[in-house]
């Protein structure tokens, strides 16, 4: 039997230990890689070429809507589910605009999470059941004209770079830590610091903190240095 490869993106390691244990009994998927941060997914997703992958979209460093945008540009044969505590229509566009073909929240079953890898891997797109209406809602707005009230206008005005700067920064890293990790000088990056501040109308690192926290961009105790 020709096994499906799978490579799991999640930071937390009970429950990518749950979800190893899980499919490992299934006899046509193998479990061929893990990773806990988006960086390291990309790398994962050029070395071993998976069928599947399944990514967290709240991880250290570069979050997962980003390693997914990066992965389909260089391998778009390889399928991607996103396994996400995540609800709002923001982050479900997010994750099927970079390339995510199935999105699955981590309270659905075990049931559907397979449900989920079989259907993406036939090539169709799935949705978890907690999120149907919600996306079909926001489709309708769309059609009518409405505004999307669950989406901060404010985050649209964020450029890539300042998305994963104010992430690493919420992240506890100093100045000088991102731009040695982003190979940049340390004054772009207050620059973009204080672009972020600026279009955010946020005042303090506390405050991009929060900001980053209630969107969902990081877990605690997570940094670049650790």
């Amino acid at each position: 039997m020709v096994k499906i490869k799978i490579v799991l993106a999640e930071d937390h390691t009970i429950l990518r230990e749950g979800v190893r244990a899980l499919l490992s009994a299934e006899p046509d998927l193998e479990i061929i890689g893990e990773v806990e941060d988006g960086q390291d997914a990309l790398r994962m997703a050029n070395q071993l070429s998976p069928d599947l992958m399944l990514m967290d979209l709240s991880m250290p460093r570069s979050n997962g809507t980003e390693a997914i945008a990066a992965i389909k540009r260089r391998n778009p044969d390889i399928r991607i589910i996103a396994l996400t505590v995540h609800k709002t229509e923001e982050y479900i566009r997010a994750a099927l605009d970079a390339g995510a073909s199935g999105y699955v929240l981590k309270d659905d079953s075990h049931q559907d999470l397979l449900q989920a890898i079989r259907n993406v891997l036939r090539g169709r797109i799935y949705l978890s059941p907690g999120i149907t209406d919600r996306v079909v809602n926001g489709y309708l707005d769309q059609r009518s004209g409405q505004p999307d009230a669950s989406a901060p206008r404010s985050w649209d005005l964020l450029t890539p770079r300042e998305r994963q700067i104010i992430k690493l920064i919420a992240e506890g890293n100093k100045n000088r830590t991102i731009a040695e990790y982003l190979s940049v000088s340390t004054k772009t990056v207050e620059k973009h610091r204080s672009n972020l501040m600026h279009k955010l109308n946020l005042h303090s690192a506390s405050a991009l903190t929060a900001y980053a926290f209630e969107h969902g961009l990081i877990d605690t105790g997570k940094s670049v240095s650790s």
